[in-house]
């Protein structure tokens, strides 16, 4: 029986019944259509009990690297790994649906969800996210991707209204979304919270179907957010097809009673239950296929595979039944590539084993691996950083230095200045002063406690634990050598002691393995190769939405439009504690030998860069090669240039090779608000490649074809705009030529709109030739707008 018949087959209400979730975490069941179940991800598999919301009782799982940490590995296939590996788990804990990954754009660092998103640059969230989708479905789970769209704050998240122009949403907000659909061909979708312009997500068709199914051709499920729909009906018109979780009985004659009075068409709602039945049936099979798959051994798979609800019965609660050492390993693993090194003046570290340590701070005995919210996973083990310490070293002496408790900076939620609130315990300072005093080298555990950063609320500030930040001040006043090594979902201000201590390892939430990988990286086990996705400022006043986030009245102004994280401190020429893809290695790299060169205008290539990178330093290292692409002198405000491609590379002690990077050629494209579409500028294009957006090691310049695309000209256009144009162009400018106009007036001329032109004595230009102008200038712009493009799959 086909997708279609089953969906067919089924009455007004069996379908209306399929719009809305059965439970918590599963979809009805209908005649020959199976429920399908949901978890929470997806750095790990929060699967719970079908009614059950809260973490309580959640089976354990394997928590990976949340997306903030695994962004800073610029790693697509170790991404790609991680996905494949959450897939196995969910479907051994009967999970069909992992709700992720989280692309949203990091447009403040106050963001109180900034943990569970990847980057302030929609290259590389897109990127990313895709791996995650590629490896989560390669396993035969579906993703879901979330949260569509503008869902960059947590204040007011169900009622506010980010207001963005078109440009902005299109280049900023959207970008990583289309990358994700076009490229991975995620499963589901998941629709945000709040509204944009006005109009509730879930209810904006021309996100949900216009640009979503119609533009990027997605054909998968669209459900809401938990508890988002606003109205069900306006929904179901718009095209979210799932609302979850399940509302009753209510909803479905709510649905039925429409129907039947022609105010919701039956058409949408046999589209939004079709889909669901496809997602059932697709996850059926999924799990049959995996129940007949053979088990890694040879034996038969349908002894290796349990039967849904087996596990669970058999495994219960216990993290250690579920334990799995290959998925811990691939957690370190995943954490020790996440790792950023910002500074490490003099060769600090790597760290020598027998060197005399002491380690401060509660955070390196009690870790804070993940984020607070419906991410948060129960793991099936935590590895802390102390014992890995003691376990490298042979001379370690700890001392906790501050608490973790409310008087640590993490008490009152709502307070503005919880930094600032933190106040000392004397007797652990003192201790921690003790411990530092004869030690080689110090290792300072700093970071935000949990109460700061969770979904449901934004941060206040940016500052670390006051707290934390005076036993510093103390340690490094008997000790300099001091290594800060921080554990936080968004960056924290770092210039009050940036300067005045010698290195600094930027640890984010790291997983349930990133105790042991912190070691891996301080002993020189494992070379740092991590970079920053976002920025890290020099205070809250220099960030893109300080004046705007998180708005007033329920409304958030995007008024710093594309120009978000670097692009927004390049285009002030602002400085910044450390820009975006900034992070150093204990090797050196070498940059040499580029050649670009444009690609043709109706493929899929923009732009292939090659290049030359040689490990000039004395161990192996990995580097992360970055292309940023700009277009001096172009018609539309630009960043002053921008990620459009990345590499990672391994290289033996002096060893070189070539690398290239590709741009596609839709990556080079602004979108333009006057043709309403996506426009490539012809000329020359800029292309840098270096270490970090600020540390551009070679360039080189190509010519780059435009888009044979003009903006439809109107009676309101300008002269200007006219004179422009690629068909009548030519001819508006002749006739002006002839009128003898001077160049001063010339240039008055072209602001003037083109239905005055006739009026406007010696112009040359009468009514009927502006008319036919006009119809000349459309006419043949028409056929150049439709014509077909290949579209990138």
């Amino acid at each position: 029986m086909t997708k279609k018949s089953r969906s067919g087959a089924l009455t007004v209400e069996q379908k209306a019944r399929l719009l809305s979730g059965a439970s918590f975490w599963s979809t009805a069941e209908a005649p020959g259509v199976p429920p399908v179940y949901l978890a929470d991800g997806p750095h790990g598999v929060r699967r719970l009990a079908p009614d059950v919301g809260d973490i309580e009782g959640a089976v354990p799982a394997t928590c990976f690297p949340p997306a903030v940490a695994l962004g800073s590995t610029f790693d697509v296939g170790l991404v790609t790994r991680v996905g494949a590996a959450v897939a196995a788990e969910a479907r051994a804990r009967d999970v069909d649906v992992v709700l992720g990954p989280g692309i949203n754009i990091k447009r403040s660092p106050l963001c109180g969800r900034n943990f569970e998103y990847v980057s302030e640059d929609p290259l590389l969230a897109g990127e990313i996210g895709a791996a995650l989708v590629t490896g989560i479905q390669g396993g035969g789970v579906a993703a879901c991707v979330k949260h569509f769209a503008a869902n960059n704050q947590e204040t007011e998240r169900m009622r506010v209204s980010a207001d963005v122009d078109e440009r902005t949403l299109r280049e900023i907000y959207l970008r990583a979304f289309q990358r994700v659909v076009t490229r991975a061909r995620p499963a589901t979708l998941m629709s945000s919270y709040n509204r944009v312009n006005g109009t509730h997500t879930g209810e904006d068709r021309r996100l949900t179907t216009d640009v979503l199914r119609g533009e990027w051709g997605f054909e998968g499920l669209v459900m809401s957010d938990w508890g988002a729909v606003h109205d069900r009906l306006a929904g179901i018109r718009a095209g979210l097809d799932l609302e979850m979780p399940g509302a009753g009985e209510a909803r479905v004659a709510e649905i039925v009673a429409a129907v039947r009075s022609g105010a919701l068409d039956l058409a949408d709602v046999d589209r939004s239950a079709a889909r669901v039945v496809a997602l059932a049936l697709a996850a059926r099979a999924a799990r049959e296929s995996a129940a007949r798959a053979p088990a890694a051994d040879g034996a038969d798979g349908a002894d290796a595979v349990p039967a849904p609800g087996a596990l669970l019965a058999e495994r219960g609660d216990d993290p250690a039944a579920w334990h799995d050492d290959a998925h811990h390993a691939l957690a370190r693993e995943a954490a020790s590539r996440a790792i950023v090194l910002l500074k490490n003046d003099g060769g600090l570290l790597p760290l020598a084993p027998r060197t005399r340590l002491a380690v401060i701070g509660e955070l390196a005995r009690t870790p804070r691996f993940q984020g607070a919210g419906s991410s948060q996973i129960v793991a099936t083990r935590v590895d802390d950083a102390l014992v890995a310490i003691r376990d490298s070293a042979t001379d370690v002496v700890f001392a906790p230095g501050y608490g973790l408790g409310a008087g640590s900076g993490g008490g009152a939620l709502a307070d503005g200045a919880l930094g600032d609130r933190a106040r000392t315990d004397e007797a652990l300072a003192d201790e921690a002063v003790a411990a530092a005093r004869d030690a080689g080298v110090v290792l300072f555990f700093a970071g935000l406690p949990q109460s700061a950063e969770a979904e449901g609320r934004d941060r206040q500030h940016i500052e670390l634990p006051a707290d934390q930040l005076d036993v510093l001040d103390r340690v490094l006043a008997v000790n300099p050598r001091v290594v800060v090594v921080l554990s936080n979902g968004s960056v924290v201000r770092l210039s009050g002691f940036a300067d005045r201590v010698p290195a600094i390892v930027e640890g984010w939430l790291l997983g349930q393995a990133g105790g042991g990988a912190t070691a891996d990286v301080l002993f020189g086990r494992v070379n740092p190769s991590g970079r920053l996705a976002e920025t890290v400022p020099l205070r809250l006043e220099d960030t893109p939405a300080w004046t705007s986030f998180p708005g007033t009245g329920l409304h958030v102004t995007y008024g710093e439009g594309i120009f978000v994280g670097y692009r927004w401190y390049d285009a002030r020429d602002l400085a910044v504690q450390y820009p975006f893809g900034h992070g150093l290695s204990y090797t050196t790299f070498a940059y040499g030998d580029l050649t670009v060169a444009a690609g043709p205008v109706d493929g899929v290539v923009g732009l292939t860069a090659r290049l030359t990178v040689t490990n000039t330093g004395g161990v192996a290292g990995r580097e992360v090669v970055q292309c940023y692409v700009s277009v001096p002198g172009s018609a539309v405000p630009r960043a002053p240039r921008a990620l459009a491609a990345f590499a990672v590379v391994d290289l033996a002690p002096g060893e070189s090779r070539e690398v290239e990077l590709v741009v596609d050629r839709a990556d080079l494209a602004y979108w333009d608000v006057r043709a309403d579409r996506w426009h490539v500028e012809g000329g020359a294009y800029r292309v840098e490649v270096g270490a970090s957006s600020r540390d551009l090691r070679v360039a080189a310049e190509t010519e780059v074809p435009g888009d044979a695309v003009a903006t439809p000209l109107t009676p309101g256009s300008s002269v200007g705009e006219a004179m422009a144009h690629p068909v009548v162009g030519p001819v508006v400018t002749a006739l002006l030529r002839a009128a003898g106009l001077s160049d001063d007036v010339m240039i008055m001329t072209q602001a003037m709109p083109l239905e005055r032109l006739p009026y406007q004595p010696g112009s040359g230009v009468t009514p009927r030739r502006l008319r036919r102008l006009l119809n000349l200038a459309n006419s043949r712009l028409a056929a150049r707008l439709t014509r077909p493009r290949p579209r990138r799959r």
